[in-house]
């Protein structure tokens, strides 16, 4: 059975039925979807009161909105930001990892072992020269090095490592863009 936005009387697919395309996906969202997603970005911690007077709604249209936001998988989860420094965690390495591509079952044996790494804080397939491209704390040069000699270098189908570090950030957020989310903006 197809779902309702709350509040707006749009018809969306049924959970059950094949996943919308990109399009459909993101212009189903209204004004009051993107204001809600924007500040929560910047504050997961308003109260439900405080976020509907921030984006202009009454609270209890507001709180169906983000659990709909939720259900759709829109909204993943909420998390506390650490600051890195404070808790000792001084190095952040971009690490390229170089690994043979014609295996999938090594591949895949690499791919398990990266997630079960809790230093590495992100990782991505990419194109170009490396298979993948991690981000990887340390507490310090020394500990980095420790770690990668007894860690990263013993991963399975690991050809080599090109690592490079972070001197200082100009801009860290996990905060995603949501302006090509609000109609007549490109």
């Amino acid at each position: 059975m197809p779902s309702k936005h709350p509040e707006s009387g749009k018809t969306r697919g049924s959970p059950a039925a094949e996943p919308p395309s990109r399009a459909e996906t993101h212009e189903g969202l209204d004004r009051y979807d993107v204001a809600i997603l924007a500040e929560l970005q910047q504050d997961a911690r308003l109260s439900n009161a405080e976020l509907a007077a921030r984006i202009g709604l009454s609270p209890t249209p507001c709180w169906r909105r983000v659990k709909w936001l939720e259900e759709q998988g829109y909204i993943k989860g909420y998390r506390a930001e650490i600051d890195r420094h404070k808790i000792g965690l001084g190095v952040l390495a971009f690490v390229r990892v170089d690994a043979e591509r014609n295996n999938a079952g090594a591949t895949q044996a690499l791919e398990d072992a990266i997630r079960a790494l809790p230093e590495v804080i992100s990782c991505h397939y990419i194109s170009g020269t490396g298979t993948f491209e991690l981000q990887v704390m340390a507490t310090d040069l020394e500990a980095y090095s420790r770690w990668a000699m007894d860690t990263l270098f013993r991963l399975p189908n690991v050809k080599d490592l090109h690592t490079s570090f972070s001197l200082g950030e100009v801009k860290s957020s996990r905060a995603l863009p949501l302006n090509h989310l609000v109609r007549g903006r490109r």
